[in-house]
C-alpha cells in the first residue's frame, strides 16, 4: 500500500500543483492528514487570534492516478479512516450560522475513546468518523481547499465515510486527488463551522473510470446512492442535485421526465451537507432498493 505524508499538503486544488506521489488505477493509498487547523490547537486556553489562518482546512496530496484524464471519473473507494485520540471544536465570532451571535471564541477539546466521542462528562456520541476535504484538481481555477464545488473540495458531507464509494469528475491530467479535514462526528449543516475536527489516516483504492462523464460528484454507501451539488444559494444547489437524480433514475428506471420526478418526491430525501461554507452544499439521496446503479 502506498502512503503519503500529512506534510505534503496543500491549501488550494489547481491542475499546476506538484504531484506528490503517481499510482496506477487500482491502487491502494494511505492519506495521512491534519486537522482543519493544521493541529495548531492543542489547548483550549489559546486565542484564535494567534493562529495562521493561511494555513486553515488543508489536504494531503495531490495524487496523481495513471491513466486518468479530463472527461473521465475517479471512484475512490473509502476502505478505512482512523482518527486521533482527540478532537477540536470552536465558537467564533461571525463565523457559521450563529457567528453572529457569538461574543466571544471559545475553543474546546474533545477526547475520543473506545469509540466515543466525549463530548462532557455527560454525552459520549458514537465515534462516526468522515472525511470533510475530498477533492480533484478543478479545469482552470484554483480553488481553496475550504471551497466545495463540482470537483469535490470542502463539501463537509458525513456521508463520506468508511465503506462508502466517491465519484468525482476528471478535468485535468492524473485527477490530482488531495483528502483532508477529517470530522470523528459531525451533524448535517456543521452550523457551529466545526465538526468534531481531527487529524488522523484515510486508506482508499482509487480507480480510473474510462467512458464516464459526470458533473458533479456522486456517491453510494450499502443504503443510498446520492447526488452531491454546492452553489452560493442553498436553492440552486438543492435543484442541481435533484435535476442530477432525475437523470440518473430517468436513465436507469427508463421512466419519463413526470414519472421521475413523482418517484423523487415520494422516495428521495434531500439532505444538506454544510451551510457554513462559501459555497452551500447538499446531496439527494435514493435508497438502493429503488435505484441500485449510478451509470
Amino acid at each position: 500500500m502506498y502512503k503519503v505524508s500529512k506534510d505534503q499538503c496543500i491549501y488550494s486544488m489547481n491542475a499546476k500543483q506538484e504531484t506528490v506521489l503517481k499510482v496506477s488505477t487500482g491502487s491502494t493509498v494511505e492519506f495521512e492528514t491534519y486537522d482543519c487547523f493544521e493541529n495548531q490547537i492543542t489547548d483550549h486556553t489559546q486565542s484564535i487570534d494567534n493562529l495562521d489562518w493561511s494555513r486553515i482546512n488543508p489536504a494531503t496530496g495531490p495524487l496523481y492516478v495513471e491513466g486518468a484524464e479530463e472527461g473521465d471519473t475517479l471512484k475512490i473507494e473509502i476502505l478505512k479512516i482512523d482518527v486521533g485520540e482527540k478532537g477540536v471544536m470552536g465558537a467564533i465570532p461571525g463565523v457559521g450560522v450563529m457567528g453572529d451571535k457569538v461574543e466571544n471564541p471559545e475553543m474546546k477539546i474533545v477526547p475520543i475513546k473506545d469509540n466515543k466521542v466525549i463530548f462532557n462528562d455527560d454525552i459520549h456520541l458514537p465515534l462516526e468518523p468522515m472525511i470533510g476535504v475530498i477533492g480533484v484538481a478543478p479545469k482552470h481555477e484554483d480553488i481553496s481547499c475550504g471551497t466545495p464545488g463540482h470537483h469535490g473540495g470542502n463539501m463537509d458531507n458525513k456521508k463520506i465515510r468508511e465503506g462508502a464509494t466517491l465519484y468525482l469528475p476528471i478535468f485535468t491530467e492524473g485527477a490530482l486527488l488531495s483528502i483532508g479535514d477529517l470530522h470523528a462526528v459531525m451533524g448535517d449543516g456543521e452550523v457551529m463551522v466545526s465538526g468534531v475536527e481531527v487529524c488522523g489516516r484515510v486508506q482508499v483504492k482509487v480507480e480510473v473510470i474510462k467512458g464516464i462523464s459526470i458533473e458533479n460528484p456522486l456517491l453510494e454507501d450499502k443504503e443510498n446512492i446520492y447526488t452531491i451539488a454546492s452553489d452560493e444559494d442553498l436553492f440552486t444547489a438543492t435543484k442541481m442535485a435533484t435535476e442530477d437524480m432525475q437523470k440518473i433514475v430517468m436513465k436507469q428506471l427508463n421512466i419519463s421526465f413526470n414519472e421521475a420526478g413523482m418517484l423523487l418526491s415520494a422516495a428521495g430525501n434531500v439532505e444538506i451537507c454544510q451551510i457554513v461554507d462559501p459555497l452551500l452544499t447538499v446531496r439527494f439521496a435514493m435508497p438502493k432498493k429503488i435505484i441500485n446503479k449510478l451509470y
